[in-house]
């Protein structure tokens, strides 16, 4: 049972309000039931949120946590004066002191593209999005000079989540390549990556933990075998201290700490974040 529900109002998608938010509440032990509530653009709907929230105070007895990141003054001001729940007014607890030392006005701007066809930051996201998809798995070696980072590693190790991350977080063209019995039997990387091997990032696994997620894919495959991963995880890395090639383990590392970990190593200029 959760206990205690938290709000996340936005008049933009919310990612901000979510992320903070919960960055936060990491700190206490808590399972709070999640509300989302994007696109809080009108006072029509600002009133409609309070009803919602004011109803829960009402049902469970217990304020709800509300964090807020709304651009919109008069929006704002309605939540403020009707809510009855404790609000958390992010942009209110970060954006008007940063006016005041700076002596400028925000742009008070909803998320972070207000307006996508003139973003370049955001169209700049979108092809390398579409970079690694089509270079996802190995699927294709063409234009490898233009990728930000050539991730390696053994099939299952994280390789296309962490490159879908970079490209959807911070605009980064990450290609994915897997090693294979054939690399490890020629004792080489594959042909196609070696004119580019400073940008090459490995990712290796624990033999156990990557027996158990081979196996929820293909259940007892040797592909999956314990004995297999780690023959093929001890082959890989040989391979990448052969090569003098970076890499870590992603076994207990989320996502984003494998990916932070590859932006400190590979630091692509043209990045800016």
């Amino acid at each position: 049972m959760h206990t205690r529900t938290v709000f996340f109002v936005s008049d933009g998608t919310g990612i901000t309000a979510e992320t903070f938010g919960n960055a936060i509440l990491a700190q206490f032990e808590l399972k709070p039931r999640h509300v989302r509530l994007p696109f809080i653009d009108s006072v029509d709907k600002a009133h409609q949120t309070v009803r919602q929230i004011n109803h829960t105070a009402e049902i469970e007895g217990k304020k709800p946590i509300v964090f807020t990141t709304l651009v919109n003054m008069e929006v704002l001001r309605v939540i403020q004066e009707g809510c009855k729940g404790m609000l958390l007014d992010m942009f209110g607890t970060f954006v008007h002191p940063l006016e005041e030392e700076l002596g400028i006005k925000s742009h008070h701007r909803v998320g972070r593209f207000s307006d996508v066809s003139r973003s370049k930051e955001y169209t700049d996201r979108i092809e390398a999005i579409n970079f690694s998809l089509a270079h996802d798995d190995g699927q294709s070696n063409r234009d490898l000079a233009g990728a930000d980072v050539i991730l390696v590693g053994v099939s299952r190790s994280g390789k296309t989540p962490t490159s879908l991350y970079l490209a959807m977080q911070y605009g980064m063209k990450a290609a994915n390549y897997p090693l294979i019995p054939e690399d490890f039997d020629r004792r080489q990387l594959p042909p196609a990556l070696e004119p580019h091997r400073k940008k090459i990032f490995g990712l290796t696994i624990q033999p156990e933990r990557l027996s158990e997620i081979r196996n929820e894919r293909r259940p007892n495959s040797r592909y999956a075998d314990l004995v297999n991963c780690r023959h093929e995880v001890a082959e890989a890395e040989a391979m990448m201290r052969r090569a003098g090639i970076r890499w870590l383990s992603t076994t207990t590392k989320s996502i984003e700490e494998i990916a932070t970990t590859i932006l400190q190593e590979i630091r692509p200029e043209r990045l800016v974040y």
